[in-house]
């Protein structure tokens, strides 16, 4: 199931978009060092204190760990040494960083032609905001992506890092890429990618509307049209129904709230009033959910045949049966840190999961292993 188990990869990443995209390839099978600065590592580590933070674990698992100072002339050496025995390197620094610390993209380049060198940013490597400082909210703010999501009143940011998930994403599938092309080429590629890029790329519906009709999405827009709603129930707990465009999942809905005057009401007897009269029709419906508990109204909706799922927190998502069934959650036990639990991912190769993960490195874990491998390989 180690689809690229011959595939070594340096990364020099710190906080998310680096180490994700070491992730994805790190789940695919590669062999992924981690290379840290000596007693401090990445900084996600000590996020909540100590050197073994959630935040850090969330995107540094299946990796191995070595400290190195490149400043130093001795670890830039054995730096180098690791570059000659990889096929990708990945780095997130701001432009210009990588060079001063020995780990440029002609330097590496000159000790390993065919490295397939991926340099990610906030901005990109040139034009008026190249040196820009650059995080997660700002790059969501700089595609147009944020106002997707922010509350059209008391605005506040809200939600995950997603800006640099899907940057970390974006990077590994043209690392991937590069990879294949290499195959027949023989040589290497620089890819560049900014989280700016990216958040654009993945905001494309919202710029096609623009251009193609002149719409400017807001945080509700697609909620409207796909006719999406979230209920509390009477537990307290949510619920979230998804009918999109077939009838017959609104006559479902009628039928499971048991309001059969709905059908005939002209605010909402068709799709296009439902979707000009949303917030009425969510006047209507938020009492009528809050009657039963959440279970009781995933049956009726089932038997209604109306697209809907729990409302989960992170807490119930994966005791679901269906995520049960299909092993999402997986765990492995470090021999230092203990039981650590996390989500597979979500490849299936000829209708089988891997299941099998290594728990994040402490700092420096593997430094003295693979330093004796390149021994070995020198002599």
């Amino acid at each position: 199931m180690k689809i690229l188990k011959d595939v070594r990869v340096v990364e020099m990443g710190t906080y998310i978009t680096g180490p994700a995209a070491g992730m994805h390839l790190a789940d695919l099978g590669a062999d992924v060092i981690k290379v840290e600065r000596p007693e401090t590592g990445d900084p996600f580590r000590a996020f909540k204190g100590g050197l073994y933070s959630p935040h850090y674990q969330t995107y540094n698992r299946n990796k191995r760990s070595i400290a190195l100072d490149t400043s130093k002339p001795d670890d830039r050496a054995v730096f180098h040494e690791l570059i000659g025995t990889a096929d990708v390197f990945i780095q997130n620094f701001r432009p210009g960083v990588a060079e001063r610390i020995g780990a440029g993209e002609k330097e590496l380049n000159r000790l390993n032609p065919g490295l397939v060198y991926c340099a990610i940013s906030g901005f990109g490597q040139s034009g008026p905001s190249r040196d820009r400082p650059a995080f997660d909210t700002v790059a969501q703010a700089a595609s147009g992506y944020l106002r997707l999501l922010t509350p059209p009143t008391n605005p506040r940011i809200i939600g995950p890092a997603i800006a640099d998930a899907v940057t970390g994403h974006y990077a590994a599938l043209g690392i991937v890429s590069a990879l294949l092309e290499r195959v027949k080429t023989g040589k290497g590629r620089r890819l560049d990618i900014s989280m700016l890029e990216a958040m654009c790329h993945f905001n494309l519906d919202s710029f096609t509307h623009y251009y193609s009709v002149g719409e400017v999405m807001g945080p509700l827009s697609r909620p409207t049209v796909s006719q999406s709603y979230t209920f509390a129930c009477s537990d307290k707990k949510w619920i979230a129904i998804h009918m999109s465009s077939p009838p017959k999942f609104w006559e479902g809905l009628v039928s499971a709230v048991g309001m059969p005057e709905l059908a005939t009401d002209p605010r909402f007897a068709e799709r296009m009033a439902r979707i000009g009269h949303q917030s009425e029709l969510i006047e209507v419906l938020t009492p009528v959910f809050a009657g039963k508990t959440r279970e009781e109204w995933c049956d009726l909706l089932l038997k209604h045949e109306v697209p809907h799922a729990p409302a989960y927190d992170s807490d119930e998502a994966l005791e679901d049966p269906q995520a049960v069934h299909l092993n999402i959650k997986v765990g492995a036990e470090h021999a230092e840190m203990g039981p650590f639990t996390t989500v597979r991912a979500p490849y299936n190769f000829d209708g089988e999961a891997d299941l099998s993960i290594l728990p994040p490195p402490m700092l420096d874990e593997h430094g003295a292993e693979i330093r004796a491998e390149l021994e070995r390989k020198a002599g």
